[in-house]
């Protein structure tokens, strides 16, 4: 595999938000909360969105903020078909490389209590810092 993370496009946006609206819809619907289009794509001018890339195959973006603190996950979608591959963790391998060259010492997250993710993002080093009635926040200190 030639992985890479590759900056995303205002032509990407309707891809990653309709890849997001699939992969958390039935989050969104477990916690009652209302998923609201116009709220992702005001995100989409802020944030940093990166598709991840093996070769000239698409197979997922992540979307990031930062503080003095720390590198925010704030979404890191896979298609179904690339998931269970080791792409998410080389993605997250990735990211703690970014927050160390921006002399960032914390990688954040908040996932959704009931998402399997969470084994992955332990297995790759984030430790639980607190949850509420839907999100549970995890950090990865950063070497």
């Amino acid at each position: 595999m030639a992985m890479n993370l590759v900056p995303a496009t205002d032509a990407h946006r309707t891809f990653a938000r309709d890849l997001t609206r699939r992969a958390m819809l039935p989050y969104y619907r477990e916690f009652d909360l209302l998923w609201l289009e116009d709220a992702f794509d005001q995100a989409w001018g802020w944030r940093e969105q990166w598709l991840v890339m093996d070769g000239d195959t698409v197979l997922g973006y992540c979307s990031l903020s930062q503080d003095r603190q720390a590198l925010f996950i704030r979404e890191l979608h896979l298609l179904p078909e690339h998931r269970g591959r080791g792409i998410g963790s080389w993605v997250l391998e990735a990211l703690a490389g970014w927050a160390q060259q921006r002399r960032l010492p914390l990688l954040r997250l908040m996932v959704f209590r009931s998402n399997p993710a969470r084994q992955l993002y332990q297995r790759r080093g984030f430790v639980e810092m607190g949850e509420d009635e839907c999100f549970v926040r995890m950090q990865r200190a950063i070497d």
